[in-house]
């Protein structure tokens, strides 16, 4: 499954297949369809001739522009699966969690089983929020499939509309660590932009021009809290990777990512926004530790909130997970 928009493709016979039957010489077109499904499709006037309809499959082939309407497939509602969960607090109102990496947050192209949504709605037994709709119950932030760390979900319609209004008006506490190669420069600042759809690569999210009225306002503040061995070749004081620290006071797409990609200082492992899987890194791992880390090297570490029914303060404090413990190990030794 790969969109949510119905195909719709433009077909035009050679006129050496003129006279053949309809669904034999549409399933040759659509070698993705078999012959069955496309006599499905006509059947259910799927196939237009010069804007009519033809609904009979065993028709002959005449000239004309055909049109074919290939239904977007429909999801099913997600059902609940006994998945392993972290849990760090819940009550009857909300459920907080540390996420593993590897796990998608809810339902979507490509990852129609084994979500956080999953996994909540078989732990939390039809308790969830229905705000976010049958694909995203109880869902009120998110994180990257392959980022670790805390997240919070409303197990109740007052808690999703508190929580929300709280993440609305950037008054949740958010604090994540990541490894970058390089060392940004200052060793501690603000990145404020605005990110929107790249023009070039749809599946990655890019820094505006600066007069851009496009986009979303976004805001990162980061500090160094370690720097990893001297690039080689390069003036003195130029490391090989970084920890920082990166707080969040706007939650957009990809944003700690795309901020420190922008600064000259991408994610240690990330597909997106990285540059490569070689370098000095890899050169320099002779235990094959970095060049085993697959995924970018983000951890949300930090997450504080109002609690929206009782009003308790709650913050949640979570350490590196072992993949990245393991990564920072590497690093300490150059």
């Amino acid at each position: 499954m790969s969109t949510t928009e119905d195909d719709i493709r433009a077909l035009s016979p050679e006129p050496e297949a003129l006279g053949e039957r309809l669904d034999r010489w549409l399933a040759a077109q659509c070698q993705d369809l078999s012959r069955s499904r496309c006599k499905a499709l006509i059947e259910a006037g799927a196939l237009t001739v010069d804007g009519a309809v033809l609904d009979d499959p065993s028709a002959k082939l005449r000239a004309g522009a055909y049109v074919l309407r290939v239904p977007a497939p429909e999801p099913a509602i997600p059902l609940p699966e006994a998945l392993p969960l972290d849990i760090l607090f819940e009550d009857s109102h909300l459920i907080v969690i540390n996420k593993a990496a590897g796990m998608t947050v809810h339902p979507a192209a490509g990852a129609w089983t084994g979500t956080l949504v999953h996994a909540l709605l078989h732990h939390c037994a039809g308790s969830l929020s229905g705000i976010g709709g049958v694909m995203r119950p109880g869902i009120v932030h998110r994180l990257d499939k392959d980022t670790s760390g805390v997240m919070v979900a409303a197990k109740s319609d007052e808690a999703h509309q508190g929580l929300s209004e709280q993440f609305a008006a950037h008054d949740v506490e958010r604090a994540y660590i990541a490894f970058t190669r390089g060392a940004p420069k200052p060793r501690a600042g603000r990145i404020e932009t605005r990110l929107g759809r790249s023009d070039h690569d749809r599946k990655k999210i890019a820094v505006l021009p600066g007069h851009s009225q496009a986009g979303k306002h976004a805001i990162t503040n980061y500090e160094t809290q370690a720097v990893y061995g001297q690039t080689p070749g390069a003036s003195v004081g130029t490391p090989v990777a970084a920890r920082v620290e990166c707080r969040l006071e706007t939650g957009r797409t990809h944003q700690i990512r795309v901020h420190m990609a922008h600064i000259s200082c991408p994610l240690l492992g990330d597909p997106l926004y990285g540059k490569g899987r070689g370098g000095v890194l890899a050169k320099l791992d002779d235990g094959k530790v970095f060049r085993g880390f697959s995924r970018q090297a983000l951890h949300a570490a930090v997450l504080g909130f109002i609690h929206p029914v009782t009003g308790e303060r709650l913050q949640f404090d979570t350490p590196i997970p072992s993949d990245m413990a393991r990564l920072q190990g590497f690093l300490e030794t150059l």
